[in-house]
């Protein structure tokens, strides 16, 4: 872990992140990739030490509430104090000026912050999205080997819901000849509505490869399925999108699963979910007149 000092925090859709590597050590992370330009050890996780100073300035200076996001490319909850205080110190800051949160993760670490969410949640949307991947918990420490287990993610959205914060599940990456059969993807969603989430996010039964991040999947297919990397360089050559061989089927699959539920598919209307921000003071005030 290094500290680094940064000049700004908020990207131009309002995201951020507050870290650049990670310790997770998922087989597939995209973030690997050379196009990001993270000029260190990805596990020498960088933290940007004024990431809370930098995002209360830009609340301040804003005429506009809206939703704040982060986790797209690192993972908030990157189990290192300095990285847990930034989050926290971050997370009461957006509760402070009223803005709204949606935060991706894939640790229960989340929960240490649940008392904040709770008070984010009471002045403005707060909406905890958890990525699944796989049901089975062997694979899932194989392919997600230093994060929380599915169930342990289960669990989350469970605690979640009851607290009553929106919650949101990415069906992705799915793994060709890994994780991409019809089983997984039941089993994903009977978790999904066990726990009532608002909205599954996914855009097809694949995932990404390129340039950083397509080598140490390759060295990790090598390491717990060898044989497999020669079937993807013959099918997939260096193609950045993979889809499985039987995307069409799992996700009918996935969409017949949702029908009859109140769950929110399609990547396009889950994302504006995502980003359409709710001021629950001024509900709050209408329903006294």
């Amino acid at each position: 872990m290094h500290l680094k000092k940064y000049k700004g925090i908020l990207s131009a859709q309002n995201g951020m992140n507050i870290s650049r590597g990670c310790l997770h050590g998922c087989i597939y992370c995209d973030s690997r990739s050379i196009c990001y330009q993270i000029n260190h050890d990805f596990e020498d996780v960088e933290i940007k030490v004024n990431a809370p100073e930098l995002l209360e300035e830009a609340l301040r200076k804003k005429r506009k509430k809206c939703m704040i996001g982060t986790g797209a490319m690192s993972d908030p909850y990157i189990p290192i104090p300095e990285n847990l205080k930034k989050i926290r110190q971050c997370l009461e800051i957006i509760e402070k000026y009223g803005f709204g949160l949606s935060i991706l993760t894939k640790s229960n670490l989340i929960l240490r912050d649940l008392d904040i969410l709770k008070k984010i949640n009471k002045k403005a949307k707060c909406v905890v999205q958890m990525t699944l991947t796989t049901y089975d918990e062997e694979l899932c420490k194989i392919i997600e080997p230093n994060v929380a287990t599915t169930k342990e993610r289960f669990k989350v959205l469970k605690i979640m819901r009851e607290n009553g914060i929106e919650t949101v599940v990415w069906v992705c990456p799915i793994l060709p000849y890994i994780n991409d059969t019809p089983e997984n993807i039941n089993g994903i969603m009977d978790y999904c509505i066990e726990a009532e989430v608002n909205a599954i996010l996914v855009f097809n039964m694949g995932m990404t490869l390129r340039e950083g991040d397509r080598e140490y999947y390759y060295k990790k297919l090598d390491q717990h399925f060898p044989g497999l990397k020669e079937q993807y360089k013959k099918r997939y050559g260096n193609s950045y999108g993979i889809l499985s061989p039987r995307n069409k089927e799992l996700m009918q699959l996935l969409y017949r699963r949702c029908a009859g539920t109140d769950i929110l598919c399609g990547s396009n209307d889950v994302f504006k979910y995502l980003q359409t921000f709710v001021d629950k003071t001024e509900a709050d005030q209408l329903e006294l007149f």
